[in-house]
């Protein structure tokens, strides 16, 4: 009897163990459901773009050039998509940027400039800031346009280095590095700078400024010596950028437009193209001012902390 009663409990035991156990998974089951369809993005293809429709007879295509530069990819892929539609008849480039890394702005520049090249209008929109390197992607557009009060230019280049060494040694913390060549630790913040170390950073800025300044002379037929004066690194507001010729025309983003359809051979109010952006269904559901500023402030301090290149067309404020 005895020997029953144990088996029935141990068989009580083994249905609430499992019973449990299986709950348990459901509910992992469920929660990772749940985050997925959460956080997971929306890539619907059917709704990565949106159009606002007109009543002429053409589409005018912008791309939104608000981020510091850090990669070309978006713009880039964007720029090829539109560039092959033959139903886009121009497309708006509208900055509001204080420029970024070097490659990534002369990559933009390049897919705009081939763009142009091949018959389809281009033009920049430029919004409060089309500074460094979106300037030098901007020179690659049939035509740049900016408010009276935008700020435009920049032209220059910088590379920012910190360095740790008084600090490490405060603590002391020691650093050994080993090396193939004399400038291969070049920058080393964990060392004092050398002269051979800002001798060889300088050619590399003087080297990038040069091509910067190749860029403008070319695309905005400005004298190179004559460029070279306001090339120090400031800024000029749209009225003045328009006077020493590196905008063409002072106006809104409603003016881009404007010229866009007329360059475009679009007659009536054309139909703008544009990509919608991606957000989480977390994003659209907890869409309110303190969602944008916390996904802000992420953006802020990946691109200031993580992808920042060393070196940079950017305006630094």
């Amino acid at each position: 009897m005895d020997n029953e009663n144990q088996q029935q409990s141990r068989s009580h035991s083994g249905r609430w163990f499992w019973g449990i156990f299986i709950s348990l998974i459901t509910i992992a089951l469920v929660f990772v459901g749940i985050s997925l369809l959460f956080f997971a993005k929306v890539i619907s293809s059917s709704d990565n773009y949106q159009e606002i429709k007109g009543k002429g007879n053409g589409k005018i295509a912008v791309v939104e050039l608000d981020f510091t530069i850090f990669s070309s990819e978006g713009i880039v892929r964007q720029f090829k998509k539109y560039s092959e539609d033959k139903s886009i008849k121009a497309i708006i480039l509208r900055e509001n940027t204080p420029g970024g890394g070097v490659a990534a702005s002369q990559e933009i520049y390049e897919i705009i400039r081939q763009t142009r090249d091949a018959g389809k209008p281009v033009i920049i929109s430029i919004a409060s800031l089309g500074a460094s390197g979106g300037y030098y992607a901007a020179c690659g557009g049939s035509v740049i346009v900016a408010d009276e009060g935008s700020l435009v230019g920049s032209i220059g280049v910088i590379i920012q280095l910190v360095n740790y060494k008084e600090l490490a040694d405060k603590i002391g913390l020691k650093s050994m590095t080993i090396k193939s060549g004399e400038l291969k630790d070049a920058g080393n913040p964990f060392k004092d700078f050398s002269k051979e170390d800002q001798e060889y950073f300088q050619e590399i800025v003087d080297d990038t400024f040069n091509q910067f300044l190749e860029v403008v002379s070319r695309e905005r037929k400005i004298d190179m010596e004559k460029l070279r004066e306001y090339a120090n690194g400031r800024v000029f507001t749209g009225r003045q950028a328009k006077k020493i010729g590196l905008i063409d025309s002072i106006g809104t983003y409603q003016d881009a437009i404007r010229i866009a359809a007329e360059m475009g051979g679009i007659e009536g109010e054309p139909t703008i193209v544009k990509e919608k952006e991606k957000s989480t269904l977390l994003e659209r559901l907890l869409e309110t001012s303190v969602s944008s500023q916390l996904k802000s402030i992420k953006e802020d301090i990946k691109s200031e902390f993580i992808d920042q290149p060393l070196l940079q067309y950017k305006f630094v404020y």
